[in-house]
Order: structure tokens, then sequence, then C-alpha cells
């Protein structure tokens, strides 16, 4: 719990399904050690998810016992795409799937609702951002890293100088967007794969949950026939294979080798764009069992090309936290934009 009369930022983090709220003091300090979660509503439009938005800060709020004229700015994550100012992309989202989403500028209807700054970032910069600073510390502010989120996509974000780099249209850091070279990743005979976006050969699709279920799993089990998933349905047998591969499924192995492989391939890539001090693994994939999480990191390693200089002074690790970590780390870029201060202005007229 806080001490009363200290200032502080809150994080919302917004989901398909629940929001989490955190909240910081102004000289860094977490008050909430866990979830602090309600519904989300964004099924139910706009309206209703920016009212439970505004529901999760006066809650944790009331959690922590802080007032709300305490708070000096809100750091604000949903699912992307959006642009960097949070406005929700015209062809609306996996979550934000109503017409009324298309082209919704969440971060100021969020801002006018709650008459407080509202930072926003998309929940792969915020993770990234987290992820950054609690591996960082002390040091976040004169770091860079690069970060790959492993979901239903692949998302992730680029940290240079202890801020994600946004981009001119808030879409720096889609790392699943990147195309791999594929020469001795895929089998002989197996299909290109393909991204939902339309991209053959991205980062994403091989690196997914979507990814397993339309490209790796259909090919594997033409490799290995008779293997229990085949009877399952395709989106479930997807879910399944991380279970089968904690226990060393061969198959499963298979598919979870190539991912490795391909977030090894993007991390070579980022190493020759941003020669970044650490790279860190997140998602579904590394919460699970630590023998097979430990597995796949040194997998991911193996498979990233660097250069001895780059290998002496560059560091993997996992993303911490991965349930706290969006509140947490739009809290820190709330914290953030408040130590700034106004943008600085051009000195030529």
């Amino acid at each position: 719990m806080g001490s009363a009369g200290v200032p502080v930022v809150v994080g919302l983090d917004n989901g398909g399904t629940s929001n989490n709220a955190t909240v910081l003091t102004l000289d860094g300090r977490f008050l909430v050690d866990g979830l602090a979660e309600i519904p989300s509503e964004v099924q139910d439009g706009p309206d209703a998810a920016i009212e439970a938005l505004a529901r999760a800060l006066d809650g944790v709020l009331a959690h922590v016992g802080v007032p709300r004229e305490l708070v000096r700015a809100v750091g604000l994550d949903t699912p992307g795409p959006a642009s960097a100012t949070g406005v929700i992309s015209s062809r609306g989202s996996t979550n934000f799937s109503q017409p009324a989403w298309r082209g919704f500028d969440v971060r100021g209807a969020l801002e006018r609702r709650l008459g407080l700054p509202v930072i926003y970032h998309n929940d792969g910069n915020a993770a990234a951002l987290y992820a950054h600073h609690v591996h960082f510390g002390a040091e976040a502010m004169a770091r860079s890293s690069v970060s790959a989120i492993v979901g239903t996509g692949l998302g992730g974000g680029v940290v240079e100088g202890g801020r994600v780099i946004a981009g001119a249209a808030g879409m720096a850091g889609e790392l699943g967007h990147v195309h791999l070279p594929l020469h001795g990743l895929l089998a002989p005979d197996q299909p290109v794969p393909v991204c939902a976006c339309g991209f053959d050969g991205d980062a994403e699709s091989i690196a997914s949950l979507t990814a397993i279920e339309h490209n790796l799993l259909p090919y594997w089990l033409t490799r290995y026939v008779g293997h229990p998933l085949a009877a399952e349905p395709p989106a479930r047998a997807a879910k399944l294979v991380r279970g089968y591969g904690e226990r060393g499924d061969a198959l499963a192995r298979a598919i979870f080798t190539q991912q490795a492989m391909a977030l090894g391939r993007l991390f070579t890539i980022a190493a020759n764009f941003t020669d970044p001090h650490a790279y860190f693994v997140g998602g579904g994939v590394v919460e699970a069992a630590p023998e097979f999480r430990d597995w796949f990191l040194a997998e991911v390693r193996e498979h990233t090309v660097l250069r001895a200089e780059q290998a002496a002074v560059a560091t993997f690790a996992l993303v911490p936290d991965r349930d706290m970590a969006g509140a947490r780390g739009v809290a820190i870029a709330a914290l953030e934009a408040l130590r700034a201060g106004p943008a600085p202005r051009s000195v030529v007229a």
C-alpha cells in the first residue's frame, strides 16, 4: 500500500476480456503486487469500454487507498493494430471487431473521460518497456533492447535509451512482419508459411499460435502419422502443442525448434539494425515448465548470429510477470513522460 499524499500514475492494460490496473508512485514504487482485473467490455463497443477503463482506474485507486486527486497521468495499452497516439486501425482488429471501433481514438476518448493526461502504447510495446526496465533497473535509461512477444500473433517492441521507438506511423517494432530468410529453417518439402497480413515468410507466419495452427502443425502431422493431435480440431490442437512440447514430444519439439530458429533469425536482423544490449522473449511459449522454457530460450540464443563484440555484451532473457507487464509498462511510460515534461520545440523557426 502507498503512502498518503504521494502523487502517482496509473497504468491500464486493456485486453479482449479484462482490464488490469496498477499504480506507480512518482518515486518509482509499484503499489499493486498482483492483478487488479475487471471485465473490459470491449465487445460492447467503445462507450462501454471507456467506462470500464474509468472503473478500473477508480477500483485500483480504492484498492491501494490513493485519492484520485493524486493521479498525475495515466498510461494505457491495448492490443493493436493502432497508431502511436492510440487510434485503432481503420480496419479494426481481432479485439476491436465492431464497426464503431474502426479508426476510434481510444487514447483521446479516455483522456476526455478522465480529465487526465493519457500516454498510449500497444500491448507489445508496453510489455517490452516493462521487461527493459525490470532487467536494467537504474541503468534502464542508458540501455537498449528488443522484445519478441509470442502469442496469437507476434508482437514486440524496440527500446532505445529506456524509451519505446514508436516510428512515424506508430508501427515501429512490428517484429512479426519482418521477412526472414527461410533457407535451412524449413524442411525441404515444407510449404512457405503465409501470414494473416498477406506476407509470405515473415516472423509471425512461423513464431505464433496462429502459425502453429495454419502453417506448422498441418505440415508436421504429415511427418508424424498417427499423432494424437491429428484427431483434434485444428484450433484446439494448436493450443495443445505446448503441453506436448513440455513432455518432450518429438513433433512438438520440431515445431518449437522452428519457432526458436525464426526468433533467432529475427534477432539477428535486429542485431544489425539496433545492436541492443538485451533480447527478450515473452508470451505463452515461455509461460511453461522451466525445462522447456530454458530449452526454448537457449535455442533462440543458439540461432541468433552475433559478432564477437556483440555477444560479449548482449544478454538473452524472458519477459517477466507477463500478466502484469502491460499495465506496469504503460505506468512506466506515463511516469517517464511526466519526468520529460513538454516535448522540446525545434530551434528552427
